[in-house]
């Protein structure tokens, strides 16, 4: 049996249908051929947009971006989290589900926004993905804390637009040490492998951060 992470959205949030719209938004400019009267259209509906939320207030608490803490936090949902949040249109999304034998898997399609070579995810976006998965993977073990070591080997290319699928678990543990590992596949065809090193955080330095953490807005 699995556990998914993320809980369902209500289809009629309005700030979950804003996010999805913002989403599609991105994926247009990075791929419409629509004429300048149509983007400067865009751009007025846009800009009037962004007028209404500056205007409102910005007072929001910190409710979960860093996925590798998510033991400090109330949910395992991460709603603002740039790879897995729902309510940031900066993420892909990245679904993740927990497995019974400890193991994560994480289902995504990149958009493309995301373009690194001629219809391939950028790399970068790559690693940024492992790390947020291995996030959860550790995060697991009752103490978690923040990557010390990423080391990524990318095996072929990784398509834009098809279905891929993350899968990390934890290789052990020594003390303050948590080891994970990790890969990702399109399909039957490994596209790249992950291992990383995270340090347990004690309570005090999260809330350290915490207290020097800048306000929204």
């Amino acid at each position: 049996m699995s556990v998914e992470f993320d809980r369902p959205q209500d289809p009629h949030d309005a700030r979950f249908r804003l996010s999805e719209a913002v989403r599609r938004i991105i994926e247009e400019l990075t791929s419409s051929s629509g004429s300048s009267a149509e983007f400067e259209h865009a751009r007025d509906l846009v800009e009037q947009a962004a007028s209404v939320l500056t205007a409102a207030g910005h007072e929001r608490t910190y409710s979960g971006a860093e996925a590798s803490l998510s033991d400090h936090q109330d949910t395992f949902f991460l709603d603002f989290s740039p790879f897995v949040g729902p309510l940031n249109p900066l993420a892909p999304p990245i679904t993740l589900r927990a497995e019974e034998d400890g193991s994560v898997v994480g289902e995504v399609v990149f958009g493309t926004a995301y373009e690194g070579p001629p219809g391939c995810v950028h790399g970068g976006f790559i690693a940024a993905s492992f790390d947020e998965v291995l996030g959860f993977v550790q995060s697991m073990t009752g103490q978690p804390g923040m990557t010390a070591n990423l080391q990524i080997d990318y095996r072929s290319p990784t398509p834009l637009h098809r279905p891929l699928r993350f899968a990390g678990r934890v290789d052990r543990i020594e003390g303050r040490k948590i080891f994970t590992a990790a890969t990702l596949h399109h399909g039957d065809t490994l596209c790249a492998e992950a291992r990383g090193l995270f340090v347990s955080m004690r309570p005090e330095v999260f809330d350290r951060l915490m207290r020097g953490r800048p306000a929204a807005g």
